[in-house]
């Protein structure tokens, strides 16, 4: 596969470092010494309460992975999967506000560490700058990675527990993007981490693609990536129910299909979308991307320019298919023309650099 530049652009490597010490429960924290349990608590949990067992699952994960000290290590065992020409947008996670208790090391240590990451391999790191617009000092933390150190773009996590349209991001994170002409990455799945006290209607108010809205009618220019293409739940809905034709609500609670019906009517020109985490469901979900990818209409063409690939390393290092076959089987699948697109040309136009 070395034959083209790939571009991953979602991955994480942050570590245990950063992550709260009770997060994401204080009762859960003596089990964190014995991972096999936090597993099977999840499996018991699941059929009572998907999203607990998603909250353990995640933790399962970041114990499995975050455990490293360095991004580096976490950047070695990535690389291992990919040519060794591919790219990868890293993004970190700014958790200490959300309520779980103290990381050890600080937003600044992680985006000094990451800026370090990228100067050791400047042909393969992207960096990307996060913030939780609550915490402290965290705009001067943005204007530091971003004038200082270089950084290429911002990570958003709305699900712990603020919206798209907080007054500090609308009124000087995003004119700041802008000036630079950078991209931004937000989390668009039901699951993941949630602050301290936000309850998962809270959090999917907060995660929605609508909830972007505001934003775009300020800021139409901004290219906002929503992540994991609805994610694995709405995909799930989709493909197992299907929806009534006749109610006319079923396309807005779907985020899947509105992502798709958004991008494909043209009336949102900066919305961007990725398949991290989603497509490691591969043999449920890919044919259907791939229809949706293949179609000759003009909303497919739409479509075919605003996907891009993404893995969601580590967060995927719990499912069966590895990066490596994941890749492989996914540039297999849709052939070669579509996959160089979501993987190659749509990523450099995302980042600005086309």
């Amino acid at each position: 596969m070395s034959d083209i530049r790939i571009t991953n652009v979602h991955v994480h490597t942050f570590t245990a470092n950063h992550v709260p010490r009770w997060y994401p429960h204080p009762l859960l924290v003596p089990f964190r010494a014995v991972p096999g349990v936090i597993r099977l608590l999840a499996a018991i949990v699941r059929p009572f309460s998907r999203d607990k067992a998603d909250t353990l699952d995640r933790l399962y994960r970041f114990q499995q992975e975050a455990g490293a000290w360095r991004q580096s290590e976490i950047l070695a065992g990535m690389r291992k999967h990919y040519p060794r020409n591919t790219r990868f947008v890293v993004l970190p996670m700014d958790m200490e506000p959300i309520g779980h208790g103290p990381v050890r090391k600080g937003l600044r240590h992680q985006h000094e560490e990451l800026a370090a990451l990228a100067r050791d391999n400047p042909e393969t790191v992207i960096p990307f700058a996060t913030l939780h617009p609550d915490g402290e000092g965290r705009v001067a933390e943005v204007v530091h990675a971003i004038e200082t150190l270089g950084f290429r773009g911002l990570k958003l996590y709305p699900r712990m527990g603020f919206a798209p349209d907080h007054p500090v991001l609308m009124e000087e994170v995003y004119p700041l993007l802008l000036s630079r002409n950078l991209p931004v990455m937000t989390h668009c799945s039901r699951g993941g981490v949630r602050g301290r006290g936000v309850v998962p209607a809270r959090a999917d108010r907060y995660t929605r693609p609508e909830a972007w809205d505001p934003v775009w009618e300020r800021y139409p220019d901004l290219r906002v990536c929503l992540a994991h293409f609805g994610g694995q739940e709405d995909w799930r809905a989709y493909v197992e129910e299907g929806y009534d034709p006749k109610d006319e609500g079923s396309l807005e609670r779907n985020w899947q299909r509105l992502i798709r019906h958004r991008i494909g009517s043209g009336r949102f020109p900066s919305l961007w979308t990725d398949i991290s985490y989603t497509l490691f469901h591969f043999d449920d979900f890919l044919p259907f991307l791939r229809l949706f990818l293949s179609a000759e209409t003009e909303e497919a063409e739409r479509l075919r320019a605003r996907v891009l690939f993404g893995s969601d390393f580590y967060m995927t290092r719990q499912e069966q298919l590895s990066e490596r076959a994941v890749c492989f089987r996914l540039r297999n699948a849709l052939g070669e023309e579509l996959f160089r697109r979501i993987a190659v040309e749509n990523p450099e136009t995302w980042l600005g650099e086309r």
